[in-house]
């Protein structure tokens, strides 16, 4: 063995970044094995002509400000990087658009506003909405109160202080909806936001998408002021300030094991290190099947993770324009749009080779200076679910298919709001599963990890966190793992998967 470590961490993406500080935070030598040539995984920038864009960040949630703090921020002033990061609060939580019934609407940020903006549009609505976010802010509560426990509750406890929770812990979104007698409209535009956690509200848990959308309107959404590299390369800094160790185009070939144990890990260059723990930020679809010794893999992981879907695929488009959004008549941060309001239509759509819905942010409506005066930065990202796009585009005409696939979502976005932009595109760049795959090293192309349906909703994975521990010492973090997908998710899942090795480490005496 060359070296070696406590703790090696595969990855150096959120999940996988936030880990390694919390340990070298707690004294542990740690090293991170990195397959590419700077940290942050997908959460980075490139540079097409004179304009830089964003790959992935549109709008933290759980994260908020001094005054109003969400669980990332509490987070990061814990790692003590809060002050190390600059962040913008986004303008308006959304505004989305129904192609198929010419209808939009507009939704602010604060949950008194956004109750009363719902009311506006559709009458009678607020006593649901009042409810709704009533239990949304205890599902939140209680979420966080098994977060704090690691997935062991206390039954008595959780009866005595969330018992709407309870309730509604094993419903689906429109269960729930429908038992709050809330009108249809008014569940069509509070579940824009289902698009982010990849199930349609038909399947989606109502734990799971209140306590994302509690968080959302109540604390706002920021982005960094830099980018999403910024937190990435703050993270890695201090990690490397602390004593930690970062290496990059390191690809690991394989977890090592000695008498069955954990024992080091192989590179595919041949360096070899050794520690008895690892955390994974890659995939365990990825690991069991290409990283580890066949019969080091328990028939109990096989089987769970072969039971496991994997959730929706990604395709982006990044847009230089040379006007400004002004001038464009851009006037908001962030357009949905959808073919049907109704979620679970619209998961249809996309299940479509020609769905053309697409969420599309407008940069410098957020930070003006993210382009030179007089351009504007505007990003499409999409989702395909299932394996329509594999299916569909072949080595032959994937040119051709990704082209024409871009050019029908940026018309339904003319079409739809009326706001030309194809004349004043300067810098065009299309980002298909096969971009993430290659570049994100995601299955398949996905982006929003497991699929979150049934036993893989947020919930049950919370109560059986550790029962996810077939291997000993092998903790995982990142869009794959409990929290599944989402920026603050992988942010989370990285500290839970520190604080789980650090119990092992205990458990072992050390």
């Amino acid at each position: 063995m060359d070296s070696k470590y406590d703790v090696i961490v595969i990855g150096a993406g959120n999940g996988g970044l936030v880990s390694a500080l919390e340990l070298v935070k707690s004294g542990k030598k740690v090293l991170v094995l990195e397959s590419g040539n700077m940290p942050g995984g997908m959460a980075t920038s490139f540079v097409r002509g004179r304009f830089e864009f964003e790959v992935s960040l549109h709008a933290l949630c759980e994260y908020g400000n001094l005054e109003n703090p969400g669980k990332t921020y509490k987070l990061f002033e814990k790692l003590g990087i809060g002050d190390k990061v600059n962040f913008v609060t986004v303008p308006e939580a959304f505004h989305v658009y129904a192609m198929d019934q010419n209808v939009d609407y507009k939704m602010p940020f604060g949950i008194a506003e956004f109750v009363e903006k719902m009311e506006e549009y559709v009458p009678k609505s607020r006593e649901s909405m009042k409810k709704f976010f009533f239990l949304a802010e205890e599902c939140q509560e209680a979420l966080t109160y098994m977060e704090e426990n690691k997935g062991y509750i206390d039954q008595n406890y959780v009866k005595k202080n969330f018992p709407n929770f309870l309730k509604v812990s094993m419903h689906t979104v429109d269960k729930v909806f429908d038992s709050l007698k809330m009108p249809k409209r008014t569940q069509e535009i509070l579940s824009t936001y289902w698009v982010y956690l990849g199930s349609p509200t038909s399947k989606l848990s109502f734990v799971h998408f209140s306590s994302m959308v509690f968080s959302y309107i109540s604390k706002g959404a920021q982005i960094p002021y830099k980018k999403s590299h910024e937190i990435s390369l703050v993270l890695a800094d201090e990690i490397e300030n602390l004593g930690g160790e970062i290496k990059y185009f390191a690809t690991v070939k394989e977890i090592l094991f000695k008498d069955k144990k954990i024992a080091g890990v192989l590179l595919k260059n041949g360096d070899i290190y050794e520690t008895n723990h690892v955390i994974s930020n890659v995939s365990p679809t990825f690991v069991y099947g290409n990283m580890l010794p066949s019969p080091m893999v328990p028939k109990e992981a096989v089987k769970l993770t072969n039971s496991r879907v994997l959730g929706a695929r990604g395709f982006s488009i990044f847009l230089g324009l040379n006007q400004s959004a002004k001038d464009l008549g851009l006037e908001d941060y962030s357009y949905f749009i959808c073919e049907n309001l109704d979620s679970n239509k619209e998961y249809q759509n996309k299940s479509s080779i020609k769905n053309c819905g697409s969420t599309v942010y407008v940069l410098n409506n957020a930070i003006p200076s993210s382009s030179s005066k007089g351009t504007t930065i505007m990003e499409f990202t999409s989702l395909f679910m299932g394996e329509v796009f594999s299916k569909n585009v072949t080595e032959k005409n994937y040119f051709e298919m990704k082209s024409k696939m871009a050019e029908n979502m940026i018309d339904a976005f003319e079409r739809t709001t009326g706001i030309v932009i194809k004349p004043y595109i300067e810098e065009i760049e299309i980002a298909t599963p096969v971009t993430f795959s290659r570049y994100g090293g995601y299955p398949d192309g996905v982006i929003l990890g497991y699929k979150a349906t049934g036993m893989d909703n947020l919930l049950p994975r919370m109560l059986t966190m550790d029962n996810e521990n077939f291997i000993p010492n092998l903790r995982f973090c990142g869009g794959f793992d409990v929290y599944l997908s989402g920026y603050n998710a992988t942010y989370l899942s990285g500290d839970l998967a520190a604080r789980l090795t650090i119990k092992d480490m205990k458990g072992e005496g050390m």
